[in-house]
């Protein structure tokens, strides 16, 4: 067996427990919690009956931040009450036996908005929504003790205001700077708060912030006094990032942590595997650019590219995996013993088995002075952090795909006209119903067919552009921001040889292959290298779709596990 034993909550009834105690509530522990004690016996006794005995360790999470609320009673023990603010984990209040928690959440209706840590050995009655309510109906002592209680910690959500900074980190830099650049996108990716100070409309306010270097970037970490070398990787690392390996010896190394990467990740973690995702900029990959996603199962509303890898991350650490950012596997060789990954920087890990999930870059074109101006109103693709920049002003996107009309909805908020232009005839062919009707529902949003963009203009930045339709009329026009999203390319080139792709790049897997070296048929996603898989849109075949991308990566695990059952690799985690 690989699966390594992980210590979980208790949360079964009657399982027996420790010295041979049953994990089951009687009235007879409940009468002496102030909060139960004004009840009768049969009250108690229908209570008890309805709870789940949870025991819990020190060290252990009684509930985490943004899941579903419960209601819990200390019977025993000692925890802390914990808040994720601004990125960083700041201790609330501590709940001894007697004390009660979760009442908020339930009775506003939203998510779990604290996390709860055992401090020691604790056990806990956990009683769900309906229990609350009863309670709150069936008992006036018990509701106002409830309301109270309720009333005192939302009193001091004010002071927690005061108390709590609105970013972690002050940045001073150009917009048009690339390091400036990269670490706002750095930052947003990863929802971290940040004060960004432009010292191009605000130079004062720039020379007063911080004495900047000669590059004029400046970065403060958690109002330290000491200056950040502005690179995204000292940034990542002054913020507690992990952007490096803890071990050499991992059971998958997953390289890309798109939504097919988080999702191995997780799926991996639970089921007992050692995971190492490894991402060169932040996890999420284009769909965390993404300003909204409306076709993904179970989000009716829409959910942001951000958001949703905010919530995989989350779900991917708390199963145990690492996601080391900043960091990129630069080749892939073959050992006795499974394979040996080379990261950029000269560290080398081992695992038997490895996920390629590195996803697709946009495909680049080549116009008369784009790249001069890249980075200067010009961006390949669009992410959320750029909506303020683009205020009032005038918004082109050349692309006529999801991403495309995801970027031009979301800027349309902010911009005073967006402008797609597409080489085709329109936006059917290409793009989601859903996005078509929302677009056409937005008076600010125009779309040019047959039209592609052939020269931009500009000094220090972008100032016009030149575009041309299929009858060769060509016109000049005035931009201040054009945004790039006309499909992928894959980045490959990196791996070895042996490893079979198309004439695109894209990797071959499972029945497409045309070269395989073994005797047994290939695992569905295992490349022609055994032991390599490859799911998300760098496969060969894919469809480009985040639940997709999220079903191969889930289903790439149950490929692994069998090929390392198969081929009885070793738990290289113990050599």
């Amino acid at each position: 067996m690989r699966l390594k034993k992980k210590h979980f909550i208790s949360c079964h009834r009657p399982t027996l427990g420790v010295a041979g105690k049953d994990y089951v509530i009687t009235a007879a522990e409940l009468a002496p919690i102030p909060l139960f004690a004004v009840l009768d016996e049969p009250a108690r006794q229908r209570l008890a009956q309805k709870a789940a005995d949870i025991h819990v360790e020190g060290g252990d999470w009684v509930i985490r931040e943004g899941e579903d609320p419960r209601f819990f009673v200390v019977l025993e023990g000692l925890l802390q009450v914990v808040k994720d603010i601004v990125g960083q984990r700041r201790e609330l209040e501590q709940l001894k036996a007697g004390e009660f928690f979760g009442e908020i959440p339930i009775l506003l209706g939203t998510a779990n908005i604290v996390s709860v840590l055992a401090v020691s050995r604790s056990r806990l009655a956990r009683f769900d929504r309906q229990q609350l309510q009863e309670l709150i109906r069936d008992s006036s002592s018990s509701s106002t003790a409830i309301f109270q209680t309720m009333t005192d910690r939302l009193s001091m959500a004010p002071q927690y205001v005061k108390e709590t900074p609105s970013s972690r980190v002050l940045l001073v830099g150009s917009p048009y700077d690339a390091h400036c650049r990269a670490i706002r996108s750095f930052l947003s990716a990863n929802q971290v708060q940040y004060d960004w100070v432009n010292s191009d409309l605000e130079p004062e306010r720039a020379s007063s912030c911080v004495p900047r270097a000669d590059d004029g970037v400046a970065v403060v970490v958690d109002g330290a006094a000491r200056l950040v070398t502005p690179t995204v990787r000292n940034v990542a690392q002054a913020l507690g990032f992990q952007t490096a390996p803890k071990d050499k010896h991992y059971d998958v190394v997953v390289a890309g942590a798109g939504p097919a990467g988080m999702a191995a990740g997780v799926y991996g973690a639970s089921e007992g595997l050692k995971v190492l995702i490894v991402e060169r900029s932040a996890a999420g990959g284009q769909a965390g650019t993404s300003s909204r996603i409306e076709n993904y199962l179970g989000f009716p509303s829409g959910i942001s590219g951000v958001e949703l890898t905010e919530r995989a991350l989350k779900q991917a650490r708390h199963f145990g995996s690492e996601i080391a950012v900043t960091r990129s596997v630069e080749a892939i060789r073959r050992t006795d013993t499974g394979y040996r990954l080379d990261l950029d920087g000269g560290e080398h890990i081992f695992a038997p088995a490895v996920l390629l999930s590195t996803g697709v870059e946009w495909h680049r074109i080549e116009v008369p002075g784009l790249d001069r101006l890249l980075g200067r109103g010009i961006l390949y693709g669009a992410s959320r952090q750029e909506a303020h920049s683009v205020a009032g002003k005038r918004v082109f996107v050349v692309g006529g795909g999801n991403s495309a009309g995801q970027a031009a909805v979301f800027f349309s908020n902010y911009a005073a006209e967006v402008i797609m232009l597409v080489r085709g005839a329109g936006l059917a062919l290409s793009m989601s119903q859903y996005l078509i009707t929302q677009i056409a529902g937005k008076g600010n949003i125009r779309i040019e067919s047959w039209t592609e963009v052939t020269e931009v203009l500009g000094g220090e930045r972008l100032e016009q552009i030149v575009t041309t339709t299929r009858e060769r009329i060509s016109t000049t026009r005035s931009a201040d921001a054009l945004l790039l999203m006309i499909g992928a390319t894959a980045n490959t080139s990196w791996l070895p040889p042996a490893l079979e792709r198309d004439a695109k790049g894209y990797i071959y897997t499972g029945r497409d292959l045309t070269a395989w070296p073994l005797d047994r048929e290939a695992f569905p996603l295992e490349t022609s290298l055994p032991g390599v898989f490859c799911a998300g849109d760098v496969r060969h075949g894919s469809i480009k779709r985040v639940a997709s991308g999220v079903g191969e990566g889930s289903m790439s695990i149950a490929f692994i596990h069998q090929y390392l059952a198969l081929t009885g690799a070793p738990d290289l985690t113990r050599v």
